[in-house]
């Protein structure tokens, strides 16, 4: 029988980390998966089921038809098999029984793997073994060099063509007043985003679809508008003098118009710690973002990962966890997307989240990091010792517990039930807090209680109120001139007393 979504485990045979209940739920596509996934979340609904030493969960779930379902888990990709229809990774079946796992390690008792189950674990590393010999092998370059330097011509050549159409149906725009606008309609900016798409700058296309929606934003939107038109100005006028732009900001711009810049950077090798994942849809596609930060290095970086409407992305990493691996940045100013590259071994329990600064640090990160990219619109922040408080009638803030300052949390985290689990967590008293730091407010992710001194490893932390030194700095593993994230302890300081997963004490609270 099938088995069918995705992942890719790793071939380690090793004790597995144990999850949490918050770590599997975050796994979840969407919120219909994760209700149905609870739904079976308990052992009546399962039989022949059990685990081993390797990360793999397995069990039979009764369904509509006559033959149970076979669900099948690598806890280590992880990565996820099932003979349900669903198109869904994971499914529903595979959500409940890693909740049946997580609940009570007794109801799935240590056994050898099943033949279904052991011919899809061994199919799919005998996959991974390829793959990750294939990425470990030369890169093959162009069939053709010359003709691939000619098409690339030919695009910037159309990508130069869109940009200065842009330039002139912004100007037509200031000049005929932004009141226009709003009457317009947003018939005239998708016809202007499908010119974008035509000179295959799908970049400049996303931005005139965004300018599209700011008259419907609410009271104030003729500023917000003339901003983003402003940005959009800079960035055409990037795009047209990039060849006397210093290279990182170049590759930034690159990025920035849609061009496809793969990574290139020398691979990092560090112990990640798993901070957040979240998936944002846009129109046919869904995008997966997963934060990471270095414990050795310092370093925070970005995974993104695709999927097609309606399926969701492949890579998914459990929040809270530590991982082991190599990444390799892409290029540009601030350097923080990357590529997953090889993971050494199971992954382990979190450990101690990463050290922070004030609200006042964070602005600073973001300012600095502004100077790289322009169009940047949020910067990776660690907050320690700050309180959720009520703002006005629906806002909320993020205040330092020594009253310095405050930052409000943007619009989008106070329509997320995690608003709520942050408030829960805090009771009134300090905690700590990763998210994202940018010009519309702070977007909280994640949230770990705050230590105390005496709980931490008797090294002490790295003074975060000293000044934008202490939280934009450079390191080792950080690239010289660009801002590295607040957050990120130098020396490799780590501050413990934060319980961790599988530590049992405090754990990391998802946000989102």
């Amino acid at each position: 029988m099938l088995l069918s979504h995705g992942g890719e485990p790793s071939r380690t045979a090793a004790p597995a980390v144990r999850w949490t209940v918050e770590q599997v739920l975050a796994l979840a596509p969407d919120a219909p998966s994760r209700t149905a996934g609870r739904g079976l979340g308990s052992s009546g609904s399962w039989s022949g089921s059990g685990h081993d030493d390797s990360g793999a969960v397995w069990g039979l779930c009764a369904g509509s038809g006559s033959e149970p379902y076979r669900t099948v888990v690598d806890t280590t990709g992880p990565a996820y098999g099932c003979s349900c229809p669903s198109r869904k990774s994971p499914c529903k079946h595979a959500l409940g029984l890693l909740l049946v796992w997580v609940a009570d390690e007794s109801a799935l008792p240590v056994s050898e793997a099943p033949g279904w189950a052991g011919e899809w674990l061994t199919d799919r590393r005998g996959r991974a073994a390829e793959k990750e010999g294939g990425a470990n092998g030369a890169t093959a370059g162009p069939a053709d060099p010359e003709a691939a330097r000619r098409r690339a011509e030919r695009r910037a050549e159309r990508i130069t063509g869109g940009a200065q159409e842009l330039e002139q149906r912004l100007a037509d725009l200031l000049r005929g007043g932004l009141a226009a606008a709003d009457q317009s309609g947003y018939g005239m900016w998708e016809e202007t985003a499908a010119r974008m798409v035509d000179a295959q700058a799908p970049g400049l296309a996303a931005r005139v679809r965004e300018l599209g929606a700011v008259p419907a934003s609410g009271p104030g939107w003729p500023v917000r508008l003339l901003e983003e038109c402003a940005l959009l100005h800079l960035l055409d006028r990037a795009w047209m003098g990039i060849d006397r732009l210093p290279e990182p900001l170049a590759a930034t711009v690159r990025t920035r118009v849609g061009l496809n810049v793969p990574a290139s950077g020398p691979p990092v090798r560090d112990r990640w710690l798993v901070l957040a994942q979240y998936d944002t849809p846009d129109g046919r596609l869904v995008t997966r973002r997963v934060w990471l930060y270095g414990r050795e290095s310092g370093r925070t970086a970005l995974l993104l990962s695709f999927g097609a409407a309606g399926r969701s992305p492949e890579l998914s990493l459990p929040v809270g966890t530590t991982v082991d691996a190599e990444i390799t940045p892409y290029p540009g100013a601030g350097q923080l997307r990357a590529e997953p590259g090889q993971r050494f071994g199971l992954p382990s329990p979190a450990g101690t989240p990463p050290g922070g600064g004030t609200t006042g640090d964070a602005l600073a990160a973001y300012g600095s990091a502004l100077r790289h990219d322009p169009w940047l619109d949020a910067w990776p922040t660690t907050l320690r010792e700050v309180i959720p408080v009520p703002s006005g009638p629906e806002g909320w803030q993020l205040v330092d517990a020594a009253g310095d300052g405050a930052l409000p949390v943007a619009a989008p985290a106070r329509a997320r039930p995690g608003l709520w689990k942050l408030v829960a967590l805090s009771g009134g008293a300090p905690v700590t807090v990763f998210g994202e730091c940018g010009h519309r407010g702070f977007d909280p992710l994640a949230a770990w209680a705050t230590t105390t001194d005496a709980d931490r490893d008797g090294t002490a932390a790295p003074d975060a109120r000293a000044g934008t030194a202490g939280s934009v700095g450079t390191r080792a593993g950080a690239t010289p001139g660009v801002p590295r994230s607040v957050g990120a302890d130098t020396g490799g300081t780590e501050h413990h007393g934060v319980g961790s997963v599988g530590s049992g004490g405090v754990e990391i609270v998802p946000l989102v």
